[in-house]
């Protein structure tokens, strides 16, 4: 890597592709040599080149401007891939879907006959009072029983290593199309990593999640039910995934205007005329979503739409009500319900939690409210929380009054040490922290997308990952399963593949002349009509 890894230092963090010996672990050889072959220079046209590229193909997401309005950025995102060896991802893979059976399970239960809470599980008080749970999802049985159609369960690595689950994300969780997106642009700009590396495919999962619900629609609709994804519009934070994700499952991207219930069933206006709507995959807020139940002045929603999903004539994806289980208060007992539910062990355990809401926890929470990280339990996005060992003691005093003042609405958790990858910033390799979003995707089965959207704090120092908050992104690539037989012989002529780089010669320098017809290459094609 020469220049790139000089005074590389992981520090005290469990580093994911260089070791505490300032070695490069061996899932990250190809990609690292790949790196240094190209050097400081060329990798910096590069990146141009990534910057230009995200420009045209849109890949943005909306924040708030200081002026109050909104402003499209696009979501940066580092040179360096994140490796995943084939065995942890199978460990990884195996605690996600345990985990989202079992708080599927839960919903199924909480809004049914409730034995956790009667069993005593988890205490029934801490459900019912909790701001996710409606009465109105009472009633509403969706076909295989499934609330959770994606989920996207936020994990990190601890200081030793081994996985955890962060915080759980089961109403509209957002992310999947960076995955996407990632790819498809550091496979272009940077085309030499991915030649020498096996990973697994992304590009599958549109296919993947139209599936999902096309087997969660009613069993009136038959075979070919009609599938729509419904978008609050263009000035919604992931607008850009809403759009992309109907145009690559190929369904109609729709508002709440565009949406009427006649009769029991539900409809769409389209150019060709009204069209009934089997199943609706939701990108907003269940308080939005039908005027008549939850808020009367909703102009996103469609009235009557729940008495539709609960007369079993639409199905709502993500099911309403779903926010009851990934209530941060709830997800301190989720080992307990995978215990409860499936009998099993929890593949993946949780981050250390205290409940405010107990006395003897919420004691423990203000006598170390300095040391420990302080959530809202129905907060998103990284927006309400404290981070006591980098908050001012006035900014501690006042989070102590908002806790004393509603002890049920806050959770505290353990710092977690994040663990760190090497991330290019001015010409230097860099460790900065990250955490990873799998995206679980059920309908008659389960899948999980390979991989998942690897945000990474950009500023130095910080643990804060999301996109909102000043985070980047960076590609993740699961390498792929050794064949059958492989040998050690094997294995060595994979990493000499991996480490191979073409001759010199005409051309291959990478010349700006070279790149700069290439990206006017890419330039014309994604301006050349369909």
């Amino acid at each position: 890597m020469g220049d790139l890894l000089a005074d590389y230092d992981p520090g005290v963090y469990f580093d994911e592709a260089v070791d505490a010996a300032g070695s490069v672990r061996s899932p990250s050889e190809g990609v690292f040599h790949q790196l240094g072959e190209l050097g400081v220079e060329r990798i910096r046209r590069r990146a141009l080149e990534r910057d230009q590229l995200q420009r045209i193909r849109g890949v943005t997401f909306s924040v708030r401007s200081e002026a109050g309005g909104t402003e499209h950025r696009p979501l940066p995102l580092d040179v360096v891939p994140r490796v995943i060896d084939h065995d942890d991802w199978t460990v990884l893979r195996t605690g996600l879907v345990q985990r989202v059976k079992a708080l599927d399970l839960f919903l199924q239960d909480v809004y049914g006959e409730q034995c956790a809470l009667h069993d005593r599980i988890i205490p029934p008080d801490l459900v019912l009072s909790a701001p996710g749970y409606l009465r109105e999802a009472w009633g509403i049985n969706p076909r295989h029983g499934v609330h959770v159609h994606i989920a996207g369960l936020d994990t990190v690595r601890a200081a030793d290593g081994t996985w955890r689950v962060l915080e759980d994300n089961l109403r509209v969780p957002s992310g999947a199309s960076y995955v996407l997106e990632n790819r498809e642009v550091l496979s272009r700009c940077f085309p030499e990593m991915l030649d020498h590396v096996a990973v697994e495919p992304v590009g599958d999962y549109p296919a993947m999640l139209l599936e999902a619900l096309r087997s969660s629609a009613p069993v009136a609709a038959g075979d070919y039910p009609r599938i729509v994804l419904w978008t609050p519009g263009v000035h919604n934070a992931a607008y850009f995934e809403h759009a992309f994700l109907a145009r690559q499952m190929g369904i109609d991207l729709v508002e709440g205007s565009d949406l009427f219930v006649d009769g029991g069933r539900v409809y769409t206006h389209t150019t060709t005329g009204v069209r009934t709507v089997d199943v609706i995959y939701r990108r907003l807020d269940d308080a939005w979503i039908d005027p008549l139940v939850f808020r009367g002045d909703s102009l996103l929603g469609c009235p009557g739409i729940v008495n539709a999903a609960r007369a079993g004539t639409v199905t709502l994806a993500n099911a309403i009500g779903n926010g009851v289980a990934d209530d941060k208060a709830v997800y301190a007992f989720v080992p307990d319900l995978i215990r409860y539910y499936l009998g099993e062990a929890p593949v993946i355990e949780n981050v250390p939690t205290y409940l405010c809401a107990q006395a003897e926890d919420r004691a423990t929470v203000l006598d170390r409210l300095d040391q420990l990280v302080v959530k809202p339990v129905d907060g998103a996005g990284g927006h309400g929380l404290l981070f006591g060992p980098r908050s001012d003691e006035a900014t501690i005093q006042a989070y102590r009054r908002r806790i004393e003042a509603n002890p049920r609405g806050f959770i505290a958790q353990e710092v977690v040490q994040l663990s760190t990858h090497p991330t290019l910033v001015d010409d230097r390799l860099v460790p900065r922290h990250v955490d990873l979003r799998p995206f679980v995707v059920q309908g008659e089965r389960i899948d999980v997308l390979p991989g998942g959207l690897t945000r990474v704090a950009l500023v130095e120092g910080s643990m804060i990952v999301n996109s909102s908050q000043g985070g980047g992104s960076k590609d993740t690539w699961v390498l792929r399963a050794a064949p059958a037989g492989h040998t050690d012989a094997d294995a060595a002529l994979g990493t000499a593949l991996a480490t191979w780089a073409p001759p010199p010669g005409p051309n291959l320098d990478g010349s700006d002349d070279d790149e700069a017809m290439a990206l006017q290459a890419q330039e014309q094609h994604q301006a050349a009509p369909c």
